[in-house]
């Protein structure tokens, strides 16, 4: 996070094989058609936003100044110093100023996303709220909130208020008609115990070697955020090969794992400094085997599969009993693709439902069927028909 931000756009893949890869600094945006893809690029965020193209970005992530407005240092029991953000770039003269601020760099960064992108932003309680505003200002359409639970907070230590132990994220399309806008759910629910991935998420604070340092041992930037947040928005919300944009480039956080996890990346920085231990953070990086962050297919995606074509392909057969897992419920596979539970027919959804009392049920992961000495839950077959449609 710094003052200075960036905006980008998304060109050809003809244009992109004529920038550098290598996360070096640029002294200038590019200009025209051509994206500046692993780049940083040095000055006032709006005017680097406003030079490149409309619609070319996949998605944002932006850490903006967060307006502490603290009122003279902060100590410790002890009397030490707290490492606190005391920099420019997070002084503004007044909510007003800073306001204006939000809303001139949202509407940089909206015109150069893409109709089906997404914006995550981070903040603590003394801008996000603001921010928020803005967004529903600028008719963006939030899609959630997700607080960051700090495993390890700062202590409050003055002792006047709770210990401020997260940060929210607001995640955001252009509007609510945004269709299409890339979202992993079953990838972020396999990587949670196959539960759904809930909207608290537990990571420490920056430290130990992941925290960039000076040669006299400070840290570089102040509010340098883990790889691991960044790495789970991206898993969640982007695709190899997508241009994630960071207006607030800071140490360059999102840069290294754009570059670990084979997305592309433009950053804004102003200060020279930062950007400079940015680029030497990202030329150190390792980008991961092209199979370790390939997207996982979407079920949602693969081709639709009726239970009679399970029938009709011979890997059930009409008279075959299903059960559910307990073996509580037997039902009897008919012909027509329907199923049998008692005097009840219906579809295996349906049945399924009936049989918990429920209002509603997913029968290709409720129902069973004997092999051998166990049990097959019938999605098994539906993954063998889909699996034989794309060897076809």
């Amino acid at each position: 996070m710094s003052m200075g931000t960036s905006r980008t756009g998304a060109a050809v893949a003809t244009a992109r094989k004529q920038v550098s890869r290598t996360g070096r600094v640029a002294s200038a945006p590019r200009m025209g058609n051509i994206l500046p893809v692993n780049d940083i690029l040095i000055g006032d965020c709006i005017a680097s936003l406003e030079k490149l193209p409309a619609e070319s970005v996949d998605l944002v992530f932006a850490d903006p100044p967060y307006n502490l407005q603290l009122e003279g240092a902060l100590t410790r029991p002890d009397q030490s110093l707290v490492d606190a953000v005391d920099d420019d770039w997070d002084k503004f003269a007044d909510f007003a100023t800073y306001d204006a601020f939000t809303r001139a760099w949202l509407l940089a960064v909206r015109r150069v996303m893409k109709k089906n992108a997404t914006i995550w932003v981070i903040g603590s309680y003394h801008n996000i709220f603001r921010v928020g505003t803005a967004l529903q200002d600028l008719n963006f359409w939030i899609l959630n909130d997700v607080i960051w639970r700090k495993a390890n907070p700062m202590p409050n230590f003055r002792g006047k208020r709770f210990t401020n132990a997260h940060e929210t994220l607001i995640w955001a399309t252009k509007g609510a008609d945004a269709k299409g806008y890339t979202f992993h759910y079953d990838a972020m629910k396999a990587a949670n115990e196959d539960v759904q991935m809930r909207s608290d998420w537990l990571f420490p604070l920056c430290t130990g070697d992941e925290r960039l340092k000076d040669e006299h041992g400070r840290k570089v930037h102040p509010t340098q955020k883990p790889e691991a947040l960044i790495a789970r928005i991206m898993l969640a919300s982007s695709n190899p090969g997508d241009v994630v944009l960071d207006p607030f480039f800071g140490s360059g956080t999102t840069g290294a794992v754009a570059k670990m996890l084979g997305r592309d990346f433009i950053g804004c920085e102003r200060d020279h400094g930062y950007a400079e231990a940015a680029r030497r953070r990202i030329e150190s990086v390792q980008p991961l085997d092209p199979e370790a962050i390939a997207a996982a297919p979407e079920k949602r995606a693969e081709p639709r599969i009726p239970f009679l074509s399970v029938v009709e392909g011979g890997l059930l057969k009409a008279g075959d009993t299903l059960v559910d897992q307990r073996r509580r419920h037997r039902a009897k596979v008919r012909a027509d693709g329907t199923i049998a539970l008692g005097p009840a027919i219906g579809s295996i959804h349906k049945i399924g439902a009936l049989a918990q009392g429920l209002p509603a049920c997913n029968g290709w992961t409720f129902w069973h069927a004997e092999r051998g000495d166990g049990l097959v839950v019938i999605d098994e077959f539906r993954a063998t028909l889909r699996k034989d449609l794309r060897a076809g």
